[in-house]
């Protein structure tokens, strides 16, 4: 069985997507939603809470748990 192949880089979507938002406090919820919207994944939740929680922490964005 072969593994899960995206069309497109989610952790550069999440890269962009932040970088766009940078300046106002995000919600989780609306960034997951937006991150599916761009990409299409099919990632859980908390896989993509995990890997925007990592990106926001190293460009230093504001990202409300909710």
């Amino acid at each position: 069985m072969l593994p899960h192949v995206e069309s497109s880089n989610v952790a550069a979507s999440v890269d962009k997507l932040l970088a766009e938002r940078g300046t106002s406090l995000l919600s989780m919820k609306e960034v997951i939603a937006a991150v599916r919207k761009r990409t299409g994944t099919e990632r859980s939740d908390a896989d993509l809470a995990g890997l925007i929680t990592k990106k926001a922490a190293l460009l230093g964005v504001a990202v409300l748990s909710d």
